[in-house]
Parts: C-alpha cells; structure tokens; sequence
C-alpha cells in the first residue's frame, strides 16, 4: 500500500477502496468496495458495504478515501402506511370510516389529523372518484375537505393531478416530519393512564369535550407531568400502539424552557412505552418548528418520512 493513505485515520469512517483481485493478459484487474472501514488483524481490513462485508489484505490495495456517509434510505410506501395508521390509531378521531386503504376522519374540526382523510394505500376507487367520496364524507360531517398523505406518494401526486393544492394557510404547519427512535429498557416509570387537572393546565385545555376525547382515546394511554416547587412545569402524552410508542403534547412552561424538562419527560415516556411492550418511538414535528426538530435531533430522533395537507384549489 502506498505509505501515503493513512490507515488511522480512515478506520471507523465510510470509505471508497480500489483493490487488486488479479490480473487478465498481463493486465491487473481491479474491484472497488464502499462501506465502513474496520480492521481485520494482521495484513487485513473489512469494508462493510450494503451487500455484505467485503476482506481484502492491505497490501491489495491502491486507493482509498473517506466519502461521506450515505444518504438514507427512503422507506418502503407499505412501512410509511403502516407507520401513519398506527400514528392515526394513537391519535383517534371521533367518526374514522374506511375508503379502502384509506380512512375519512372528522372531529368537529380540531386538529388537522383528525379531520383528514389518510390517504395511505389504495382506496379501492379510481382517484377522482375517491377524492369525490372525501369531499362527500367532509360536506356530511361539516369539516373542510382536506388530505392527509405522505410527501412524494402515488396518493399525493394522484391529489395534485386532480386539482389538490398544499394548505399553506394551516397555522400548524401544512408539511409534517414523521420522527423514529429506537427504545430501550430505561429506570421504570409508571405514568397515570388518565390526565389530571395539572397535566391539563400545560396545554390550556380541554378546551372542549373533542379535545378530550381524542386525548384520552385510545387503549394504552399514558399521561407524564413534572413539577418543580409544587408546580407543574411539564407535561407530555404517551401512547402505545402495537409495537410502538406515540410521543405528543410535550409542553414545557415557558419559564422552565431549556432546563432538562422536555428531555426528562421524553426519557420517562420512552421507558414507559418500552416497559408496555414497544419497541419503537415515533412523533410528528411540523417543518417550520425549528427548535422542536433540533431537540429531537439532538434526543437521537430520526426522520421516517414526511407529509402534508392538501385542500381543493380555490377558483380565483
């Protein structure tokens, strides 16, 4: 090996490595490999590639550099379908009626999630036709037609061809990052299955009898607070649903903000999901929330994929 690649310094990161495997008249012949770099005893170096480990001896090589980490890989649209029902299930709308694959939603207007159809998978009807059921289901139940569907999809782009716009409008934000983590057996937390008075009083609510009965549906419910001197300064709402753990309303009191509370109550939550049987967490952050992403970011949350809200474009 030429003295001038640095082995040190490449060990542990992702590297592209040229090699020679034999030669062909006189010619020699040459592979290349790209993956994490590991060491493999005397003489031998492995590179974790994608199809597999791949041994070749150090003195076989006559290239190497550092690349930078691969990009991830998008998830299957059968993982995103399943990840949003299971999200859909942990936050449950009042009135959830099949089309299909997909699900027409409606609860008295609050909250966008539960007032859209997830449009995941096939709804069993030509597009123009399963859009025409939304807008029918949406006018019966006296809420805005409107799509719940993950960014770049089939659905979303049969949406936009018939007309669908995104609803920039929505002070929530219309585009959504769809965050994962993987859990792990923490100190046992064990958290009220019902929301008392001082978890209400983070959030301002219930503001009315939607917003509780959507907060406390659900089968396997959890309700964290955290006080400081006598006084509520968090809170957060858990839910398990299958084999993972769904994270909402954390709320921290803008007087304890960037103290180690909504790290605290996330750390309680997860142990307590884990503890009921989940082996994943997963979240929603509108995009423009910059703080919320860098927190979780920094938490070990990683993006799944995303979506968005799409309405009708407006004549005029």
């Amino acid at each position: 090996m030429a003295p001038e690649h640095d082995w040190s310094a490449a060990l542990g990161e992702r590297v592209s490595l040229r090699f020679r495997i034999g030669e062909r008249e006189g010619r020699p012949l040459f592979s290349d490999a790209v993956g994490v770099l590991s060491d493999d005893g005397p003489g031998t170096v492995v590179v974790a590639t994608r199809r597999g480990p791949v041994r070749v001896d150090r003195e076989a090589v006559v290239a190497l550099r550092v690349v930078p980490p691969a990009p991830p890989r998008r998830a299957s649209w059968s993982a995103v379908a399943r990840l949003e029902n299971l999200c859909a299930d942990a936050w449950p709308a009042l009135v959830d009626e099949p089309l299909g694959a997909w699900r027409l939603r409606a609860a008295g207007g609050y909250t966008n999630r539960a007032n859209s159809a997830l449009a995941v998978g096939d709804p069993g009807l030509p597009p123009d036709v399963a859009l025409d059921r939304v807008r029918a289901f949406a006018a019966a139940h006296g809420v805005t037609p409107r799509l719940q569907t993950p960014i770049g999809s089939p659905w979303s782009k049969a949406a936009q061809h018939g007309g669908w716009v995104l609803e920039a409008g929505h002070a929530a934000g219309a585009e959504v990052a769809v965050l994962v983590t993987d859990l792990t057996a923490g100190e046992a937390v064990g958290l009220p299955a019902e929301p008392d008075a001082d978890w209400w009083s983070v959030g301002g609510g219930p503001a009315h009898e939607t917003e509780r009965r959507i907060l406390t549906g659900g089968r396997t419910l959890g309700f964290g607070v955290e006080r400081r001197a006598g006084r509520v300064v968090g809170a957060i709402r858990a839910a398990v649903v299958e084999d993972h753990l769904y994270l909402s309303r954390l709320e921290t009191v803008p007087a304890a903000r960037r103290t180690g509370v909504a790290t605290r109550l996330t750390a309680a939550a997860c142990a307590w999901g884990h503890a009921h049987g989940a082996r994943w967490g997963v979240l929603q952050v509108a995009l423009d929330n910059a703080p919320a992403l860098a927190f979780y970011a920094r938490e070990g949350w990683r993006e799944h994929h995303r979506y968005h809200y799409l309405v009708e474009q407006r004549a005029g």
